[in-house]
């Protein structure tokens, strides 16, 4: 029996670091500070069970009698009591919640592309199942309650996390390029982290330089962007005619309706978007790397905003999903459409990574085509609407 509490209480002392680590790893730290926190949590979960199997062993049963012997006993047991709290009442209801969640109205289709490119010789690239070369090419339809007609069937190619840095090979992406083309978007919207390598900015003309759009193309940058050369970054995006909006806005006539694309690099880079001298009409189009910055997004009236960062978590599990996150609200926006309030937000799996390892979490890239509501689903809308502002 003390070896079954011991494994439950080990269970939930992970539960509660993956829950710190992924709050922590949400914050604007530099790279050195977010591998300290990496290394941190490590040393955590190993220092519970090494110090149950190697402190106590023999003694377990003891260890977890009560009453406690001395203050550190006590100390002892109202951790491992928190730990169990978390594996057996948190991890299941959080669980639960997230299996009986519904995505925002949204229609899919989805082609998975086998990519035929050039291997890397990475030993996680060779990981026997990994799916960093399976593309998911997706088409949405995004439903949005304060759509005008005018931008009915108005189409947006939503690109994020492409990670120039050698994997996958530069092969892979003028697939996935050309493969991007074949759809014609109105509009090409970047969201984020497009090098991770002070060598690989090089790729980024020959590349993305190859897209193609009918009305605009938009980008703004991750964190990732901000650790290497930022500002090369962004030149070389202008040279391609990318309108690199960072943390301001840029208003273009769409079929003769105002369309406002806002750029949010926060927290990264401060302060936030002013948007007290915007124009109350048209359609307002957030790019935000992270999906953090989406309670900003409702405030301040977005309509559609598109992330991505958080890479649908790379490794998905059966039931449980996701486990490392970087966000402070954990596995809350992980992938998929969601309705808060009247705004929409769309979180992109993204296309490659720092680390080259993907299971049950496909690469992703999308065409987004806009839909007004019908009118079901907008008095849906309404209800959801005002009970977000009742609590």
């Amino acid at each position: 029996m003390a070896i079954v509490l011991a494994t439950v209480a080990v269970l939930g002392h992970l539960v509660l670091l993956v829950g710190t680590h992924n709050y922590l790893y949400g914050q604007p730290f530099p790279k050195w500070a977010s591998k300290l926190v990496h290394l941190v949590h490590l040393l955590a979960f190993l220092a519970l069970p090494a110090g149950l199997l190697l402190g106590w062993g023999p003694e377990l049963q003891g260890l977890l009698s009560w009453p406690p012997s001395s203050t550190t006993h006590l100390l002892i047991l109202t951790y491992l009591g928190v730990c169990t709290v978390f594996a057996l009442g948190v991890l299941p209801a959080v669980t639960l919640a997230r299996a009986r969640r519904r995505d925002a109205a949204c229609e899919r289709q989805i082609e998975v592309l086998q990519i035929p490119c050039r291997r890397s010789s990475h030993w996680l690239a060779r990981l026997p199942g990994n799916e960093i070369y399976s593309l998911a090419c997706q088409r949405m339809s995004v439903r949005l309650p304060r759509l005008l007609p005018s931008l009915e069937g108005l189409t947006i190619l939503h690109l994020t996390d492409l990670h120039f840095h050698g994997i996958p090979a530069r092969d892979y992406f003028e697939a996935l390029v050309a493969r991007c083309n074949q759809w014609q978007p109105d509009l090409i919207v970047l969201t984020g982290d497009i090098v991770d390598s002070d060598d690989h900015h090089r790729w980024i003309v020959p590349l993305l330089g190859r897209l193609r759009w009918k009305v605009a193309a938009f980008a703004i940058l991750g964190n990732h962007d901000f650790r290497h050369q930022p500002q090369r970054v962004r030149r070389r995006l202008c040279r391609i005619g990318f309108q690199v909006v960072s943390n301001t806005c840029h208003t273009l006539c769409v079929r003769d309706t105002l369309l406002h694309v806002i750029g949010h690099e926060g927290p990264w880079l401060r302060p936030e978007p002013d948007l007290s001298a915007l124009s109350p009409e048209g359609l307002r189009i957030c790019l935000s790397h992270t999906p953090d910055n989406a309670p900003w997004g409702v405030r301040v009236g977005i309509d559609l905003m598109l992330s991505g960062h958080v890479h649908g978590g790379q490794i998905r599990l059966p039931l449980i999903g996701p486990v490392f996150m970087p966000s402070v609200y954990g596995r809350r926006w992980d992938q998929g459409v969601y309705a808060i309030g009247p705004m929409r937000l769309v979180v992109s799996r993204g296309i490659s990574g720092e680390h080259p390892v993907r299971y049950g979490c496909r690469p992703e890239v999308s065409l987004l085509t806009l839909r007004c509501l019908c009118p079901h689903e907008a008095r849906g809308d309404e209800d959801q609407i005002d009970q977000a502002k009742a609590t």
